[in-house]
């Protein structure tokens, strides 16, 4: 695996090998050996996926609170994602920054989200096919999340238009409306 460390320390772009021949390719995305010291601390309880049928779907940026909070490690299984993690950590030197990549189903890149973070993404083509690792249980009573959207953090999501967001989505607060968020 190539792991590479991005602008904001603890996120990571975890790129798994692959192993191909003349049938196709193997490729080992978890494996708690080959990540000690990393993201191998974790002990994920969940395992979800999701579609999105159209390009421009955009979901997030969603985070969820102690005793509850969730690290994740999210891939494409088919198609792309424009994948955003933004620090919410209280007294961070990088809280309000964001780190952005793109996940491919092609390439196999993953991204580790830990706690203290909020996620989302943005579907780069139609028909996208998510699947993420978590390492906290769901829990509704204690999610919560930032506006797309919010002017402060300028995200530069690409889209074309409007994005496709679920109603939750389009009423979440801007990051300076949320106030002390504990992880």
């Amino acid at each position: 695996m190539t792991i590479t460390p991005l602008a904001i320390p603890d996120l990571l772009l975890i790129t798994p090998k692959r192993h191909g021949d003349a049938r196709g390719w193997f490729s080992e995305t978890w494996s708690q050996k080959a990540l000690v010291g990393t993201v191998a601390d974790t002990a994920f309880v969940q395992d979800n996926q999701a579609f999105s049928a159209a390009k421009g779907t955009l979901r997030g940026l969603h985070f969820q609170l102690a005793p509850h909070a969730q690290g994740k490690l999210i891939r494409a299984l088919k198609g792309a994602i424009f994948d955003v993690a933004v620090d919410i950590r209280a007294g961070s030197p990088t809280y309000g920054q964001f780190v952005s990549a793109e996940l491919t189903a092609e390439g196999g890149e993953q991204l580790w989200v830990p706690r203290g973070f909020a996620h989302g993404y943005c579907t780069i083509t139609d028909d996208c096919e998510i699947f993420y690792k978590v390492d906290g249980q769901y829990a509704p009573d204690h999610e919560g999340g930032i506006i797309w959207n919010d002017p402060d953090l300028a995200i530069p999501w690409p889209l074309d238009g409007e994005p496709v967001l679920s109603g939750k989505d389009q009423v979440l607060p801007r990051l300076k409306d949320l106030g002390p968020a504990q992880f």
